[in-house]
C-alpha cells in the first residue's frame, strides 16, 4: 500500500481542515526561521537554525496531539469539561498573583524541574469553549430557563473571563464574545444573552476601578495607552513597521528570507508574523493565510449542518470561532484596523503554548468530522 493510501486510509473525517492545519503549519516553519534573525543574533551568537529546530519539534508535537484527539471519540471531551473548568480556575488565580512577569503581563507559570513557561488562558479558553458547548448541548431546545441557562452557561463565563482579563484583556474579550456567538447558535434566549452583555460591562467596569488600587495586577494603564495611541494621531511604532513591510511586499513579496523589517518590527516572529509573511510572499501570500482560516470557519458549519449530536456541533464552531476570530484580529492589528492586542496568529507564530493548544483545538474538530462522516 502506498504512503498517500496509508494517510487516506488513517486520516479520516474533513480532509480539507487536515490540510488547512499541515499548510499552516508549513507557513509557520518558514515564517519562524525568516523572522528569528534578530533575536538569534541577540541572544544565540546568530544561530537561527535553534530557533528552527526548536519551532519544528513544537509543530511537530503540536501534530501529534491534533492527532491524538483525533483518534479520540468527541464525547470524552464532554465528560472531561467539569474536570477541565475547575482546574483552570486556581491555576488563572495563581497566575494573576504568582506568574512569571514577562512583558510586564504575568499570563505564565513556570513548570517546577523542566523550567519552562505555561500560557494558562490558553488552556482555559479550550477548558470554557468545551464546558459551554457541554452546557449548551445538555438542553438542545430553545433554552430560556434560568436554571439551564444562568448558572451553568453565564458565570462559569464570567468567572473565567474576569481572571484571565487583569494579565491578558484582549484574550478575555475574544473569549467573551466567542461564548457570546456559542449561546447565540445553541438558541439561548435573547434575554440571557443580553444579561451576559450587562454583567461583562459590570466585570470589566469593575476590573477598571480595581486597577486604580491593584495597577501592578491589574493593567488598566496599558489597555489605556493602547486605546489612546490608536486613536491618536501619531502613528505606533511596531504599526508603522508593520506597514512598511507590507509595502515591500507588493504583490508577489520579496522571496522566503528577505524580509527587512524583521530587523525593525518588534516581536516579528510572534504579534507580526503577518506582516513578515506578506512582506516575502506578497499579496498572493497574505491572501492564503486569510483564505485558509475562513475555509476552516466554512468548513465547520458545514459539520454543524451535518453534526446529529448537539455538543460535536457546538464544540466544533465554538473552537473554529476562537481560531477565526483571534487570527482575523492578530491580521487586523498588523493592517492598523484595531489596537494592538497582543494575539498571537494561531497555528503560525511562535508561541509553544499557544501552538500545541490550537493544535489540539483542530484534533478535536477533526474527531468531529470524523465521527460525522461515518454517520452521514
Amino acid at each position: 500500500m502506498s504512503i498517500a493510501n496509508r494517510l487516506t486510509a488513517e486520516l479520516r473525517g474533513d480532509r480539507v481542515i487536515w490540510m488547512i492545519m499541515v499548510v499552516l503549519s508549513v507557513i509557520s516553519i518558514l515564517a519562524i526561521y525568516s523572522s528569528t534573525g534578530t533575536i538569534a543574533y541577540k541572544y544565540h551568537a546568530g544561530n537561527t537554525e535553534f530557533f528552527l529546530l526548536k519551532h519544528t519539534v513544537l509543530v511537530f508535537g503540536g501534530l501529534f496531539l491534533a492527532y491524538f484527539c483525533y483518534s479520540l471519540h468527541y464525547k470524552q471531551f464532554s465528560k472531561l469539561a467539569p474536570i477541565l473548568i475547575l482546574l483552570s480556575i486556581p491555576l488563572l488565580g495563581y497566575t494573576i498573583f504568582f506568574g512569571d512577569e514577562i512583558n510586564e503581563a504575568r499570563r505564565w507559570i513556570r513548570i517546577p524541574f523542566i523550567d519552562l513557561t505555561f500560557q494558562t488562558s490558553d488552556f482555559a479558553k479550550l477548558a470554557l469553549i468545551i464546558y459551554i458547548a457541554r452546557a449548551i448541548s445538555a438542553k438542545q431546545d430553545y433554552i430560556e430557563d434560568f436554571n439551564s441557562a444562568f448558572l451553568p452557561i453565564i458565570i462559569p463565563i464570567i468567572i473565567i473571563c474576569g481572571l484571565i482579563a487583569p494579565a491578558d484583556l484582549s484574550s478575555s474579550l475574544l473569549l467573551f464574545f466567542t461564548c457570546f456567538l456559542m449561546m447565540f447558535i445553541g438558541r439561548v434566549h435573547w434575554k440571557y444573552l443580553f444579561m451576559l452583555l450587562l454583567m461583562g460591562v459590570m466585570l470589566f467596569t469593575t476590573l477598571v476601578t480595581l486597577g486604580q488600587f491593584f495597577p501592578e495586577i491589574i493593567r488598566v494603564e496599558t489597555w489605556t495607552s493602547r486605546i489612546l495611541e490608536f486613536r491618536g494621531s501619531e502613528d505606533i511604532y511596531q504599526v508603522v513597521q508593520s506597514k512598511i513591510a507590507i509595502a515591500n511586499g507588493e504583490l508577489s513579496g520579496l522571496g522566503p528570507g528577505n524580509s527587512t523589517q524583521r530587523n525593525f518590527l518588534p516581536s516579528p516572529y510572534a504579534d507580526f508574523i503577518y506582516a513578515i509573511i506578506w512582506e516575502e510572499y506578497g499579496f498572493l501570500g497574505g491572501f492564503v493565510v486569510i483564505a485558509l482560516y475562513v475555509l476552516l470557519l466554512f468548513r465547520t458549519v458545514s459539520l454543524v449542518t451535518k453534526s446529529p449530536k448537539a455538543f460535536g456541533a457546538m464544540l466544533a464552531i465554538g473552537l473554529s470561532l476562537i481560531i477565526v476570530i483571534q487570527a482575523l484580529t492578530n491580521i487586523a492589528v498588523t493592517v492598523d484596523l484595531l489596537p494592538v492586542t497582543g494575539l498571537t496568529l494561531p497555528l503560525v507564530s511562535m508561541g509553544g503554548t499557544s501552538l500545541l493548544f490550537t493544535s489540539i483545538a483542530f484534533g478535536m474538530i477533526l474527531s468531529v468530522s470524523r465521527y460525522i462522516e461515518k454517520v452521514t
